[in-house]
């Protein structure tokens, strides 16, 4: 299976990267590295990206296995996205400092040893450190596969190039339900990170063999930052500890109340230093330049929302809806359909007429069809009720995605392209991980409330109420009532299908609110840039 998936993997890339750059007798060398580069940059960076939602639709199953409830759950993806968010700009500035490609292959390597110790961990607490140590190698692949884009496409082609490229990552986030639904209907669910490894050593194999050294002249003299990386990864962890762990030991906990202000404080410290210093790992002064600040205020808003559509519409189909894994991953084709059939246009669409209407008009279209997702119900008709909201959602994010990523790299020279691409990635990774955490919260303490409002009038027994206190640590799932009294049975199952679902629905609302906000800032903040607005002269042929 896992050899299945990666040929298919590696035939896309190749059939998509055909055709990215067109061809001349006199240049067969220089264009093949630039399709190979192409393809090694998708493989890595798609391989990161497919393992922050591939595991998504196995999370009840490693749940029933190694227990945590539905904080074991959050920690399962936000251990892998707060290391990747919070040392992504590290990983940027590695690149520039040392290679994107030296720092791509270990980044890459690393990540595959890391994926072995996934498949491999014993407990809940082994596979979230595990998950941990990925998203430090992600930190390290994932700005270098953008900038040896940058670095090895020209800027008439870097718009096609990075819309490609993009492309497979935005099918390898909606695709990775899909796969993990697969494998779970054939094998365990460990199988979902040894599926990496075949994948990891086809792209270290193109990164030895073609993508271009950085010549010593472009690397930056800046020296590493570790203090910044240890405090910006300190204070995220601090912030997401706290609201992953309140609505299980309150909000009046002392563990509450020490990491969310702490956390806030380091990450403040972090912003102060790297004002300060000589050789920081983010320079703020990137955030004057063109279109990068009102880029990155959009990507936020916009990943928030993808994480928090794609986390609880996978745990409501399995959990409330009864869909298997296999099923709730299916229920996601026509998102890897849209994406991979629009995305390379648009990017090319963006950098001819300005990304301002695609960044402005994607969000809008894709927070409608969140918005038509309050259709479904406790047993939601696939056709009817899911695959119109995810269909229009998929239109939305494919006018956005490329658009967003080629105007963060805009004007950019190749020597500064790793921290541009690890700002915009950091930005993306921690809106997830953020939202995730944050609305993960609003929804449980929702859930809680309601669950509890609809039960009121209902004399429960002792057993009965173990029941509901375990329905609430697992949140958006339908208790088990067996050897209860029927009466509180019944109820208590139509109580939590009911406060599932409303709990899903405030989920959706809050997630079309930030593509609202994200499209406010597209029209409000982008500007086309000048020669973008002229007629395309017609290239000769």
């Amino acid at each position: 299976m896992s050899t299945l998936t990666c040929c298919g993997w590696a035939f896309l890339a190749v059939s998509a990267c055909a055709t990215a750059v067109p061809l001349d007798s006199a240049r067969v060398a220089s264009e093949r590295i630039k399709r190979l580069t192409l393809i090694a940059a998708i493989l890595g960076s798609a391989v990161a990206v497919l393992d922050s939602t591939i595991v998504g639709v196995a999370l009840p199953t490693i749940q029933r296995s190694l227990g945590g409830g539905l904080a074991g759950q959050q920690w399962i993806s936000s251990a892998y996205l707060l290391t990747l968010g919070s040392l992504i700009l590290l990983g940027g500035s590695l690149g520039d400092i040392f290679g994107e490609r030296r720092v791509f292959a270990l980044g890459v390597g690393a990540f595959g040893l890391a994926s072995l110790l996934c498949a491999v961990a014993p407990t809940i607490g082994l596979l979230i450190a595990a998950r941990a140590l990925q998203g430090v190698a992600g930190a390290l692949l994932t700005p270098s596969s953008l900038a040896v884009i940058a670095a090895t496409f020209p800027d008439e082609e870097r718009g096609a190039a990075i819309g490609t490229w993009t492309a497979f990552g935005a099918i390898a986030a909606v695709v990775g339900p899909l796969v993990g639904g697969e494998l779970l209907a054939l094998a365990s669910w460990r199988w979902l990170f040894l599926i990496n490894l075949p994948v990891v050593a086809s792209c270290l194999t193109l990164i030895l063999a073609v993508v271009p050294r950085s010549p010593s002249s472009q690397l930056s003299a800046r020296r590493v930052d570790l203090p910044g990386a240890l405090l910006c990864a300190s204070g995220l962890a601090g912030v997401v500890f706290g609201l992953i762990e309140a609505p299980r030991l309150g909000w009046s906990d002392p563990e509450i109340i020490v990491s969310l202000p702490g956390g806030a404080l380091l990450f403040g410290g972090f912003v102060l230093r790297e004002r300060l210093t000589r050789d920081p790992m983010l320079p703020l002064a990137i955030f004057r330049r063109g279109n990068f600040a009102a880029t990155n205020m959009e990507t936020f808003a916009v990943y928030a929302a993808l994480a928090v559509f794609t986390f609880f519409l996978i745990l409501y189909l399995q959990q409330v809806a009864g869909y298997s894994p296999l099923h709730s991953g299916l229920a996601m084709v026509p998102m890897t359909i849209i994406m991979f059939a629009f995305s390379r246009r648009v990017g090319r669409l963006s950098t001819r007429f300005g990304p301002r209407f695609f960044m402005s008009s994607g969000p809008l279209l894709a927070g409608a069809g969140l918005l038509g997702g309050l259709r479904i119900g406790a047993s939601p008709d696939y056709f009817s009720d899911l695959l119109p909201a995810v269909v229009v959602f998929a239109l939305g994010l494919a006018l956005t995605v490329a658009p967003l990523t080629t105007t963060v790299l805009a004007g950019v020279e190749s020597a500064g392209a790793g921290i541009a691409s690890a700002v915009n990635n950091a930005v993306a990774r921690v809106a997830g991980l953020l939202a995730t955490a944050g609305i993960g919260a609003i929804v449980a303490a929702h859930f809680g409330t309601s669950l509890h409002a609809r039960l009121r009038s209902v004399v429960l027994g002792h057993a009965a109420r173990a029941t509901i206190a375990a329905a609430q640590r697992l949140v958006l799932g339908r208790p088990s009532v067996s050897g209860l009294p029927s009466a509180q049975g019944h109820a208590i199952v139509r109580a939590a299908d009911a406060a599932s679902l409303s709990s899903f629905h405030l989920a959706l609302v809050i997630a079309a609110a930030l593509l609202a906000l994200g499209a406010m800032i597209g029209l409000v903040g982008i500007r086309n840039p000048q020669a973008a607005e002229q007629p395309a002269e017609p290239r000769p042929r």
